[in-house]
């Protein structure tokens, strides 16, 4: 829509209360905008500060909803105000959430790739002193396979339903 449009804000551009660019169209469940005005699903706030497992239990509930997207938001957010030996985990599993908001959207490609940088990112976690075991209850290495086996379906051309296809964290 241009900014003429009755149901666009009048600024050129969309700006949050901070004055940060920031696009105030309604999204769909997967993250993709809509038109100004459209009933869309309501978005995460960001920059919440969860404990980990919160962070866990928020992000498996958007994830069975088939809202990946917005549990890679939950998860951005543990990545960015968690403990610096954490990041990689947090950013990992983010990985996987956008890996799997791209397969159910048809990116195939993009999909695929997000899906695997993140398999190995929570592996590599995993093996990490600050990995062994089972952190927050995460059963990494049965995310890590899971994330492998939807990039070869997506690759193959399988549909995806994000919230069949939504991985069980715990295990």
């Amino acid at each position: 829509m241009d900014s003429t449009s009755p149901n666009r804000p009048p600024a050129a551009r969309d700006r949050d209360d901070e004055g940060r660019a920031r696009n105030a169209r309604p999204r769909d469940g997967l993250g993709r905008p809509l038109p100004y005005g459209a009933a869309g699903v309501p978005r995460q706030p960001e920059g919440v500060v969860r404990a980990p497992e919160d962070t866990v239990a928020e992000a498996q509930r958007l994830l069975d909803e088939g809202k990946p997207f917005h549990a890679h938001e939950v998860f951005e957010d543990a990545w960015k105000s968690g403990p610096g030996h954490e990041r990689e985990l947090w950013r990992g599993l983010a990985q996987l959430a956008v890996g799997l908001t791209h397969a159910a959207r048809g990116n195939a490609t993009g999909g695929a790739r997000l899906l695997r940088r993140g398999a190995g990112a929570v592996e590599e976690w995993a093996v990490s002193p600050a990995g062994r075991g089972r952190p927050y209850g995460l059963d990494l290495g049965a995310v890590a396979a899971w994330a492998r086996d939807l990039a070869r379906d997506v690759e193959r051309g399988e549909p995806v339903d994000a919230g069949a296809r939504a991985p069980r964290l715990r295990g």
